[in-house]
């Protein structure tokens, strides 16, 4: 550990310049994948703006519960089903996984295949139950 603070302290622009291009990666990156939205902005969206809920849970985690109207596309098969969404490339649409992780690579997919108006929900479904909003049980 000594030696770590002893490299930083030998070569602070080395660091800084590593710490600066983590910082750009992470943003691109974060950029790419489109921009996270909480629960009520979620439901905002599917309110106001007829919002498609893109659910890419496996079946065992759809099964225990999802938000009304959403579509289901297991991240497996996204790349396989992509084309189940196209008439949708120019609405908004908001990505939702369990725990708001995997929703960033599926929103690159998405973007990549020409979606324009990409979000993902922060927290994932875990959030949305948390803030007791409703979701549908079979």
């Amino acid at each position: 550990m000594e030696r770590i603070f002893e490299f930083i302290g030998n070569h602070p622009l080395l660091v800084t310049a590593w710490l600066l291009t983590l910082a750009v990666l992470l943003w691109t990156e974060k950029r790419k994948s489109g921009r996270s939205v909480t629960p009520a902005e979620a439901t905002r969206m599917i309110n106001k703006e007829s919002a498609v809920i893109l659910d890419i849970r496996t079946k065992k985690e759809w099964d225990t519960g999802y938000i009304a109207n959403s579509r289901h596309i297991p991240f497996a098969d996204l790349d396989r089903r992509i084309t189940e969404l196209d008439s949708f490339k120019d609405t908004p649409v908001i990505v939702v996984c369990n725990l708001g992780q995997t929703a960033g690579s599926a929103g690159k997919k998405l973007k990549t295949a020409g979606f324009t108006q990409v979000s993902r929900l922060s927290g994932g479904i875990t959030e949305w139950k948390a803030q007791h909003l409703p979701i549908v049980k079979k």
